[in-house]
């Protein structure tokens, strides 16, 4: 069996840039852009709503990439967007959010439903960012759950771009 699957009507749409690791599971509603990478353990499913992933994005060792379905809670579900250019670290879980352009996911972070990272936003490593949280580009964030620590320097800034 592929590690690439079809679930429903969805096929995964992946460029031929993109490198995913034999372990990794990328099933149903994606779409990963160009010069991606998908390493080893990694489960990207799009199942019951979509996944977007875009450009020279990486997403690490051990990351679960999910959505949410339609309910009382989230009407009409929650879909899974990330930008391009971010790399998202070892065992990240990323629950029907959105990252933006130009961002850093930190190893063990938990992203929860209707979350927002802003472009050039930083979050450092174990943090969990609360339902529906917007953490503003251009700072570092930390914690359980995550709060806003300092305005990132010119050289962080350098190294997200």
């Amino acid at each position: 069996m592929s590690n690439v699957r079809r679930f429903e009507a969805f096929t995964p749409q992946i460029d031929d840039s993109v490198f995913v690791d034999a372990s990794a599971v990328v099933t149903g509603d994606v779409v990963i852009g160009a010069d991606s990478s998908v390493w080893p353990l990694v489960s990207i499913r799009g199942d019951i709503h979509r996944i977007r992933i875009g450009a020279r994005t990486n997403i690490q060792d051990g990351c679960v990439l999910h959505v949410t379905h339609d309910s009382e809670y989230a009407p009409g579900g929650n879909s899974l967007s990330v930008g391009d250019d971010v790399t998202v670290g070892h065992s990240v879980v990323l629950h029907a959010c959105t990252v933006e352009n130009l961002c850093l996911i930190g190893m063990g972070s938990v992203l929860l439903d209707g979350a927002v990272v802003q472009s050039g936003a930083m979050v450092g490593a174990g943090s969990l960012v609360p339902p529906n949280k917007v953490l503003e580009g251009g700072y570092m964030w930390l914690g359980s759950p995550v709060k806003r620590v300092r305005e990132l320097t010119d050289k962080e800034k350098g190294f997200l771009a």
